[in-house]
């Protein structure tokens, strides 16, 4: 019967947790910015009567959502684990990623609604005071961009999602800008539903797209930079091993991969060598860092294939 052995190397132990508080005060700076910049625009868009400001708003509604989000994930992620819990709550992140998805598409369907009856029937618009709201809106999400990409938006889904919906929003004002010109200039009153279109539009798209990234990770699918084929043939490439099957690769969280496999040795091949050799592969040319790797020798055959390995 083959032996099991857990393998952990912890490379990049520090870094990480540098990179969260970091990651911290970059969320906290950029949601304190937004959450108070949606209040002012949910209040110009009822005054104002634009369907753009508040489809703006709903953006950043769904932006400091995604951020309070995040904040409170990487607060979880960091409660240690326990022994009903044994990844502690990193996965709440996804979790939350999902739900913010969900809420972005169903924020955007109401947009859709509005814009459909206000195309037919343009109400009345101030589009002198939507003019100042959205260039405010603008140099606020620019502001907040530019926190976050300080933050490493490469290695996190979570700031990145953030980063994302804030340059969302960075077109979302941008449109509310050129409605408000255009009713301005042309007396275009269409220009807002348009406006409120378009910002829903780029709603709906990163909805889908968070949501279904989101659901891969709880899927236990295969991480999208990994392919299983590149890492089986580098694990067979190991001298005197002879198969590896049973191979699953997965994430926690985003940037936390999982691997485990079978591999099965002919020979006198040393079981501790192979391991090794197995673990620093791994961790040196795929980043995965927690493996659990059963090493067994090929004429046992194997227990849980009934004798044979296919």
């Amino acid at each position: 019967m083959g032996h099991h052995h857990h393998g952990h190397s912890h490379g990049h132990g520090h870094s990480h947790s540098h990179g969260n508080s970091n990651n911290k005060k970059a969320l906290f700076l950029s949601f304190i910015l937004i959450a108070a910049f949606m209040i002012v625009e949910v209040i110009g868009g009822v005054l104002t009567n634009s369907l753009a400001l508040l489809s703006d708003a709903g953006h950043m509604l769904s932006d400091a959502a995604a951020l309070g989000l995040s904040l409170f994930a990487i607060k979880l992620g960091e409660r240690k684990a326990s022994a009903s819990k044994t990844y502690g709550y990193k996965r709440f992140e996804i979790i939350a990623a999902a739900l913010n998805g969900i809420t972005l598409i169903l924020i955007s369907l109401y947009i859709f609604y509005e814009a459909y009856h206000r195309f037919w029937n343009p109400p009345e618009v101030l589009s002198g005071g939507m003019l100042a709201i959205s260039t405010i809106g603008l140099l606020v999400n620019i502001v907040a961009a530019w926190i976050l990409m300080r933050g490493d938006k490469d290695e996190n889904l979570n700031v990145r999602s953030a980063f994302l919906h804030v340059i969302g929003d960075m077109l979302g004002s941008v449109g509310a800008i050129i409605a408000a010109l255009l009713m301005i200039f042309f007396g275009w009153g269409i220009a807002d539903p348009i406006a409120s279109v378009i910002v829903a539009i780029l709603i709906i798209i990163s909805g889908i797209r968070v949501t279904k990234e989101s659901f891969h990770i709880l899927m236990e699918g295969t991480p999208a930079h990994l392919e299983m084929d590149k890492v089986k043939t580098a694990l067979l490439n190991i001298p005197s091993v002879s198969e590896v099957h049973d191979m699953h690769i997965w994430s926690i969280t985003s940037g936390m991969p999982m691997l485990s496999c079978h591999i099965v040795f002919a020979g006198d091949g040393a079981h501790d060598s192979i391991l090794h050799h197995a673990q620093s592969i791994l961790h040196n040319d795929f980043e995965i860092e927690h493996s659990t790797i059963q090493v067994e020798k090929a004429e046992h055959g194997c227990p849980n294939h009934h004798g044979s390995c296919n």
